[in-house]
């Protein structure tokens, strides 16, 4: 890919990086106010917390993925390489995140997960949509076609 897009966290915009300049700071071509870009080389899965909900998902620069799961939970297991697949394949476009629902009870109950595991797609701090279940690639990928 030549070119991402990442939004500018103060005003929204999206503003295009190319992928030369990733790792470096940028400006955001409408309001001037500096963008991280380090963010567009998360090749893996980020771990979300009740205490980083908000910087990671709420703030988030890209639409994000977050994977609720728990370590007693089969399904949840078998996931797990999915999500690492995902977040490497997805890198600069979405966010790949995880949350342990067991220690995170705050943001779990939030957005009322009862079973696990629980995908939950956001945007600009959105929450767009939910899925249930242990779901194969093609699914995830046809639920996020929107942001890809």
């Amino acid at each position: 890919m030549d070119t991402y897009l990442l939004r500018c966290l103060s005003c929204g915009t999206r503003n295009r990086i190319p992928a030369a300049n990733i790792g470096k700071t940028a400006k955001c071509g409408k309001c001037g106010s500096s963008v991280d870009t380090e963010i567009l080389n998360t090749a893996h899965p980020l771990i979300v917390t009740d205490r980083n909900f908000q910087e990671r998902i709420m703030q988030a620069p890209l639409p994000v993925l977050l994977d609720c799961w728990a370590p007693w939970c089969g399904p949840c297991q078998m996931m797990a390489p999915l999500m690492d697949q995902l977040a490497a394949e997805w890198k600069g476009r979405i966010l790949v995140c995880k949350l342990n629902v067991d220690e995170n009870p705050l943001t779990s109950d939030r957005f009322q997960i009862r079973s696990v595991p629980t995908l939950l797609i956001f945007d600009r701090g959105q929450l767009q949509n939910s899925l249930t279940g242990a779901l194969p690639k093609h699914q995830i990928a046809q639920a996020m076609k929107n942001w890809l």
